[in-house]
């Protein structure tokens, strides 16, 4: 096995090795380490450098996030084959002491909550978090009962396909309780130790915070590590490139662990996943017939994935909350594509000024360019802020998703629109200032009409937004999400400076008794179900 630091790996494509190089050269993520399987041949090929100077290795450690789930899905898989539970199992069963919410005399199986089809929502509603930057820390048992015994669900069990991590912490709970443990302590006993992933694990022994990559946000600013407690299922793995290298092994069925059977019984496809293929317990796969599964938290990402023959694998970890999906795919497919052409470069103060506008990409939907700290950002209607970088005149790019932005002047060279290379090619004209539309004007309502909003609103989409009182003014939280202040611009009516969205609330004989979000275009609907006591 051989490290490599800003080179070609042997078993690693040349061009992925190069668009490494590209990507930590344009600041985009701090590290990238790779492990690799071509055939016979296996590499640990790492890039970068941490924040303390040291070169990123095999041993240093990322947050996995979401691949957390192939863990937990062998869990299962182990725990079916070895007889103590069947895929038809209601995960009530395993949970005598917690409501799970069922439909139409259906009830959610480990099945369901495997592949993901229970109908849970993506996240429980009662995730308002203490500190947004470690969104799980505080959510607990006691919230997960909370939330599971008043919770109707939408559909029927098994009826369709929406992600969830509210639905694979939940397994990872069951599995552990029916064990009469925790996940942390079931997953080290029953996978981690048996294939040697000793650098592995929930919690961050002293080797590992030594090798700890710090996590850093798209704009490469660092953030808090991701802490789990009940759902530690869906995503709080830690883990390195030489043990992810040993658990790739494993799943590509290159050694013999006592494992394989399991492994192979979580592989194999059962549903349908619309645009995506088909997935097994967590595993995806492709309509060419890549296994996969990817995870990214606040300040990292990551991808593992296989072909369909177990002749290549790789791991892709970094400690920034950047795509590198790419890079995982191009890792694996010769004629997958890869984005390339991302070094930035340095325009003059006065050429970025020549951007700086609104564009209307659609009816309802404006881009705004705007400086700030010395470079160009924008802002599209409901969105949050995304810095955009130069990497020729008039051509931009941004570093978190695969987007571009290309300006256009007329024959004088004044800029006249902008074309947004994202899922395709998106004209947008410059608008003048008198098509912008005018900016709410804020105004300061006195505390007891403020208190009139201050409650609980749901929406059809599966998310609570949480309205409450702070200081002289208002906060508002959506599920999973930071508490941000809202402020008035009219009697019933908020808007958000953090974003481009508003809220209007509803009134019946004088009562609020629900709020409308407008945001990207969209107007969504929320009703009360709670006022304080």
């Amino acid at each position: 096995m051989t490290s490599v630091a800003s080179a070609r790996a042997g078993a690693l494509p040349e061009r992925v090795a190069t668009a490494a190089n590209e990507r930590i050269a344009a600041g985009f993520c701090p590290t990238l380490v790779f492990a690799v399987v071509d055939g016979d041949d296996s590499e640990i090929a790492a890039f970068g450098r941490l924040d303390d100077g040291r070169a990123a290795d095999g041993d240093t450690v990322y947050e996995i996030g979401s691949i957390t789930k192939t863990f937990t899905a062998a869990l299962l898989a182990d725990a079916v084959r070895s007889g103590r539970f069947t895929f038809d199992a209601p995960v009530a069963g395993l949970l005598p002491d917690v409501r799970i919410p069922s439909r139409g005399g259906k009830e959610i199986t480990l099945l369901d909550l495997a592949t993901q089809y229970s109908g849970l929502p993506r996240l429980p509603l009662n995730l308002l978090p203490v500190d947004a930057a470690n969104p799980y820390a505080d959510y607990d048992a006691a919230k997960l009962k909370a939330f599971l015994a008043d919770y109707q669900l939408p559909r029927d069990p098994g009826a369709s396909y929406e992600y969830s991590n509210l639905g694979y912490g939940l397994l990872g709970y069951a599995l552990a309780q029916a064990d009469r443990t925790t996940y942390p302590d079931l997953v080290d006993r029953k996978l981690l130790k048996p294939l040697g992933m000793a650098m592995t694990g929930v919690a961050l022994t002293d080797e590992m915070r030594a090798h700890l990559a710090p996590g850093h946000d798209a704009n490469g600013k660092p953030v808090k590590d991701w802490d789990f407690d009940v759902l530690a299922g869906a995503g709080a793995l830690r883990s390195t490139a030489n043990d992810m290298l040993r658990y790739l092994k494993a799943n590509m069925r290159l050694t013999p662990p006592a494992l394989a059977d399991a492994i192979a019984t979580a592989q194999q496809p059962r549903r349908d996943v619309p645009n995506l293929g088909r997935i097994g317990l967590a595993w995806m796969t492709s309509a060419n017939g890549v296994l996969w599964h990817n995870g990214g938290t606040g300040g990292y990402h990551s991808f593992l994935g296989m072909t369909a023959d177990r002749k290549r694998g790789v791991v892709v970890l970094t400690n920034a909350a950047i795509d590198i999906d790419d890079l995982g795919r191009a890792a694996l497919d010769d004629a997958a594509s890869l984005r390339t052409g991302l070094k930035p470069v340095t325009l003059p103060d006065a050429e970025l000024d020549d951007y700086v506008g609104t564009y209307r990409l659609r009816e309802g939907f404006l881009l705004k360019v705007f400086r700030k700290d010395g470079g160009l950002v924008t802002q599209a209607t409901g969105q949050a802020v995304l810095p955009i970088f130069p990497s020729a005149a008039d051509s931009f790019f941004a570093k978190p998703v695969d987007a571009g932005i290309t300006f256009t002047r007329d024959a004088q060279g004044a800029v006249t629109g902008l074309v947004l290379h994202q899922h395709g090619d998106h004209w947008a004209p410059k608008l003048s200032p008198s098509e912008i539309p005018p900016e709410p004007q804020e105004i300061t309502p006195d505390a007891a009409v403020l208190s009139n909003y201050v409650g609980q609103y749901r929406f059809d989409f599966g998310a609570v937004l949480d309205v409450r009182l702070d200081g002289n003014g208002l906060k508002a939280q959506l599920t999973g999400q930071a508490a941000f202040p809202i402020f008035a611009s009219a009697p019933d009516a908020f808007f958000y400076k953090v974003v481009e969205a508003e809220l209007h609330f509803e009134r019946e004989q004088g009562a609020v008794v629900a709020v409308v979000l407008h945001q990207g275009g969209r107007d969504m609907r929320g009703t009360r179900i709670r006022t304080p006591q």
